[in-house]
């Protein structure tokens, strides 16, 4: 099982302001990993997975390494678009409404903030999705 020690700092450091820009949300130690949440809904959650108990995970070993994930929630209408092309997203295997991303050196840390507001804005109640300011356009 991970702990949150198993997530790279690097990793962490990059998701940390993130998801705390956000409002309300907050960050917890998981039953794997660590994630962040609004009330009791996660939006995202970051995590280490033993490759050897769970085969999904194993073609995305490096250098014996587990890899790193997150989970997140994306609308349904766009799950099979971002999941279609394969590595780095695929459909996690629970939820109707779940996407997981592997991160590392290949992370599009733009769109990965993009994809982690949106699942901020599927599970916040509406009063707090409509504060979410976001991010401007880059040039």
């Amino acid at each position: 099982m991970s702990s949150i020690e198993d997530v790279p700092p690097e990793i962490l450091n990059r998701l940390r302001p993130i998801c705390r820009q956000l409002p309300q949300s907050y960050e917890e130690p998981a039953w794997i990993g660590v994630r962040w949440r609004i009330r009791t809904r996660t939006f995202a959650h970051v995590y280490t997975p033993d490759a050897d108990r769970f085969p999904v995970y194993a073609p995305y070993r490096t250098a014996g390494q587990g890899p790193v994930v997150m989970t997140f929630r994306v609308t349904a209408d766009d799950l099979l678009g971002l999941t279609a092309d394969g590595f780095p997203f695929f459909r996690a295997d629970w939820g109707h409404n779940v996407a997981a991303a592997i991160l590392g050196d290949h992370t599009d840390w733009t769109e990965l903030t993009e994809l982690i507001t949106d699942s901020y804005l599927e599970m916040a109640p509406k009063f707090l999705a409509a504060q979410v300011v976001l991010p401007p356009p880059i040039s």
